[in-house]
Order: structure tokens, then sequence, then C-alpha cells
């Protein structure tokens, strides 16, 4: 890269060129970021792009930055009843998981390699983590949908995670160049900094933000740049503190998400394009340090930790930690799977190599080749092992384009697009888009047969109708259920999952017994059907969740935070799974 306009242009290249082949991944069913890895390794020295590059430091820092900005669009898009049902599992397995899995690979690789425990337990600890980037990534654009408390659970310990890995690789960094001095009581002062400086800073800065969102008046394109600025601030910030920077950044986008004037859609869109920028970057750069040469002589052995880290460490650590919570077999191997390892363990791999520890490129090398195992392996398999293990439930009806246009506190109005499904609801002739009350909404376009259609008076819908509605946000669900017909043959339906009826929270379960000839017990037989799924399922059940009552089955269609507001029944379940 001989000056300036040189290193633009190829920067340009290599991203235009991943941009356009990303396509490809899609109908391939392979995760972009491996894409992107793929063409850094092609344009590196020992690819056909023939650059050199061998610049720690800057890879250190681009990922770094990449991985803030990543993690706080991931936490801006957390719902805050996600956090409390998936909140402590993931923190576990952000935790124990983690020293179980760094501890398990760490033991098998000082076996298959002939090296010192200490490296070994390094390794260990470098891809003992999974990756916020590349878990974002694959649950929201795989086109599938898991309950809050299985995907809740992953998308958390993925931004969770970080802290324990680096005190990890930091931990056993120092103890081989024998700087270590480390006592129990240091230790633990450093694990609750990590976590209590970054938990309680990112918190406090998440609500100093929404303060300035609220009060700052800008052009609409500056508030993401306010938002990511913060971000980087606060980061940057928690990390000269000693804690733990990415779980700051993440915490705050926790909170700025969730507040009572959420930041526009237009806003998010502009977030989610930086997320994917930095994610094209960081896996452009990462691509051109590795090289493909050096990991092909250790491949076997990289091939071999990286089935022990997905077969049997990361499985037995999901295992012991998710015991004592809720989750059925099904859903716990399917957390277990879905471990994806991407930025963040080569990144922890960089640190070695600054350190100047002998084997760091060793371990740099057989870190690359586990990561595009897993990436490989376990990203292009997310949606496959997902309907395998029955871990699915049915996508609500959405509609095709949102178009925001007031965000309040107490007030939400935004025009959406909807396309009439075949049998959908509003082609009743009973039905009438044009109730302008408080209870209904408006319709203010429609499109038939490529041409403007009067919207004044009743309107009599077709299927493949174009129609825009004004609507208030909370109301967005129940109307697109009126415009979306049957699903296709084969798909997962709300009507086999959930049942072929639907009864209210209220409804006693008395009723049931009665109704189906059910023996139970006559506490329970006094309790409303909420009730009894509120009391069988704990604090914090999630749609989906489920139970059996004699013959039926009763599932969870539809909630408000904790408040359970529409039942699924399915009659004759023990014939039908699911």
């Amino acid at each position: 890269m001989v000056d300036t306009n040189t290193f633009l242009l190829i920067a340009g290249l290599l991203l235009l060129i991943g941009i356009i082949a990303s396509s490809l991944t899609v109908r391939l069913g392979l995760p972009f970021l491996l894409l992107f890895l793929g063409v850094g390794m092609l344009a590196g020295e020992d690819g056909v792009g023939g650059i050199p590059f061998d610049n720690f430091d800057l890879a250190f820092l681009v990922g770094n930055l990449a991985l803030a900005v990543i993690l706080l669009d991931g936490g801006m898009r957390t719902k805050r009843s996600t956090f409390r049902a998936a909140l402590w599992p993931s923190v576990t397995l952000a935790t124990a998981g983690v020293i179980l899995t760094a501890t398990g690979v760490g033991l098998f690789a000082t076996w298959l390699l002939g090296v010192d425990l200490r490296y070994g337990l390094l390794l260990g600890a470098i891809v003992g983590s999974t990756d916020a980037a590349a878990v974002f990534n694959l649950l929201r654009n795989s086109g599938i949908r898991l309950n809050e408390r299985v995907g809740g659970t992953l998308e958390i310990e993925s931004g969770a995670n970080d802290p324990m890995a680096i005190l990890l690789v930091v931990i056993m960094i120092e103890l081989l160049t024998g700087s270590a001095q480390f006592t129990p009581g240091a230790l633990l002062q450093l694990v609750l900094l990590q976590f209590l400086l970054g938990g309680l800073i990112g918190v406090f800065g998440g609500w100093v933000l929404v303060g300035l969102l609220k009060r700052l008046h800008l052009a609409e394109g500056l508030y993401a740049i306010l938002i990511v600025s913060f971000g980087l601030v606060v980061f940057a910030g928690v990390n000269r503190l000693g804690g733990s920077g990415f779980l700051a950044v993440y915490l705050l986008g926790l909170v700025v998400g969730n507040a009572k004037t959420k930041p526009p859609e237009s806003v998010s869109q502009i977030m989610d394009g930086l997320a994917w920028l930095s994610q094209a970057g960081m896996f452009l750069i990462l691509g051109l340090l590795v090289s493909p040469a050096n990991m092909f002589e250790n491949a076997l052995a990289a091939v071999s930790i990286a089935a022990f880290l997905m077969l049997f460490a990361r499985p037995l650590a999901v295992i012991l930690c998710l015991l004592p919570f809720r989750f059925r077999w099904q859903e716990r191997w399917y957390i277990s799977w879905v471990g994806l390892r991407g930025a963040v363990p080569i990144i922890l791999a960089v640190y070695p190599v600054m350190s100047g520890l002998e084997n760091s490129q060793l371990l740099f090398d057989i870190t690359f080749a586990v990561v595009l195992v897993s990436l490989l392996i376990q990203g292009s398999t997310v949606p496959v092992v997902a309907r395998l293990l029955n871990v699915l439930i049915p996508a609500p009806p959405a509609p095709t384009n949102r178009h925001p246009l007031l965000n309040e506190a107490d007030l939400s109005l935004e025009v959406d697009e909807f396309v009439v499904q075949p049998n959908a609801p509003v082609l009743s002739p009973f039905f009438n888009a044009n109730q302008n009350d408080s209870a209904n909404p408006q319709c203010v376009a429609l499109i038939r047969d490529k041409r403007p259609m009067d919207v004044d008076g009743a309107i009599k819908f077709k299927a493949g109708d174009r129609v825009w509605m004004l609507l208030h946000s909370e109301d967005v669900d129940d109307v697109a259920a009126q415009f979306s017909g049957q699903k296709q043959q084969g798909m997962l339906t709300a009507q086999n999952f959930y049942g072929e009826f639907v009864i209210r929270p209220e409804a006693l379960v008395d009723d049931l017994v009665k109704s189906y000839g059910i023996a139970m017990a006559p506490a329970e037989q006094r309790l409303t059907v909420a009730e009894l799924l509120q009391q069988r399922l704990g604090k914090h059940p999630v749609e989906g969740d489920r139970i059996r009552l004699g013959g039926l089955r009763l599932t969870i269609r539809q909630m408000d935070g904790d408040t359970i507001l529409a039942i699924g029944l399915k009659l004759g379940s023990h014939k039908n799974p699911q």
C-alpha cells in the first residue's frame, strides 16, 4: 500500500467485492461474516491479492472499535422483557460457562499439542467465549424465530461473556510471562471491577444518553452519530478505569433501546448500517491478518480442537450451567450448538502476539481455524438444527414496510404497508378498514393492479392489494394478523403450534376440567388458566411456553411483559408433540 489513495482503493474494492458476493451467502445458507473472512484471506499475502499485512496493533484497534459498535446496536435491539426472562441463564453461561468451556478445551489442547498446560489453558480461554457479532447476525437474519428465553439467552450471553474471557486470557498471559501476582482476593477484586464498573457505568450512561436524546434537537442523521460517539466514550472510559467496556456499551444500548421515548426507526436503520459496516470491516482486516499457509500446517489439530469444543466442551458446559433453569432438553442442545465463535476469539488471540509470547503465532493460527470451522459448520446450520430440535415458534405477521411518524412517550403513530394475503380476515365482506376511531386503524392508501384506488368510505379488499394503514404502534401486530392468510404448506403455522383454539387468560381451569374430564388437584382447579400457567412456569414465562393438562396442551400465545394475554389450546397433544 504505497499511498493513501492506494489504501482507499484497495479497502473500497475489498468491501465492494464482499457486499456484492454476500448475496451468494443467502443462497448457500452461509453466514456473510465467513465471506468477508474469506475475501480478506484471498486478498492477503498468501492469497491472490498478495497484500502484505501483519499489523496486529491496527487489527486490535479496529476489532475493539467494531465490537463496541456491534454490541451497542445489539443492546438497542434487545427487549427489556427478553432481558428479564434470560438474565440469569445468560449470566451463568457468561461466567461459569466460559470457565468450564475454557478449562475443557485447554486440557484437551494441552494433550493434543503436547504444550505446557498454561499454553493449553490460554488457548482454551481464547476460544472459550461466544461472539456477539456472529450470534446477533445469524439469529436475526436466518429467518427463524426462537422463544424469548432461548434467543435472549444466546444474545445476552454473547454480549456479556467478553469480560470473563478477557480476564482469563490476561491471567494466563501474566502467568506465562512470570508477572502474575494473583491472590484469591485480588482475583475476586478484578472480577468484580470488570463486571460492576461495566454494569453500573453502562446503565448510568444509558440514562444520561436518553436524557440527551430527549433534549437535543439535531439533524436526523446526527442522532445515530451521537449514540455511537457516546457509546465509544463510555466503552473507552470504562476500559481505562479497569472495567469491562464491552459489557458497559451493551447495557448502554439496552437502556437506550428500551426507553419510553425510543430513537426513531430511521436512527435504528443507520445503527444497523454502522453495525453491518463494523462487522464487514473487522472480518476483512482479520482475514488479511492470517496466513493460510501457516493455518493449514496446523489444520488437523485445529479441526480436532474445534470438534471437541463444539461436540463436548460447549455442550457439557451449557448442560451443567442450565440445570437450575427451566429449559427443555432440545433447547439446551440448541443453545450449546449456537455457541458461535467469531471475531472475539481472533481479537483475543492477538493479545499473546502483542505480548511477545512464545508460540503466540501457533495460538493465533489455531484460533483462526477454529473460528472458520465454527462459522462454516455451526453458522450454516443454525436454522436446520432449530427445525430438527423443534425449538422454533411461529413468526407473527408483520408489515411489509414501517414508516414511523410520531414517537413520544404517550403517543406513537406510524404508516405501515401490508399485502393482502389469500384467506386473510380483511377479505370478509363485514370488514371495514376506515372506521376512524380510537379502536380502529385508518386506510390512507391502496394500490390494486399497480393503480391507486379510492380509500374514502367502506373499502373491500382483494388478495394482492398493497395497503397503507395509519396506526398506533401498539396496534401493529393485531392489524398485521388481519392482513395475513394461511401459511405455505410445510411451514410452522400458528394453529399446529399453539392449537386449534384460543382461550382467554381469565378462563377458569375448573371449566376445562369439567369439559374434558380431567383429574387434577382441587387447589389448581380453582385457578384461572393464566394463574395455572404462572404457577407451573415460574416468574417470567415467555411466548411458546407450554404445560400439559390431561390430554390437553396449553401454550402461551401472546404476552405483554410478564402478563399473559392469550393462550392456545391443543387437543390430543400426546399424539403430536409439535
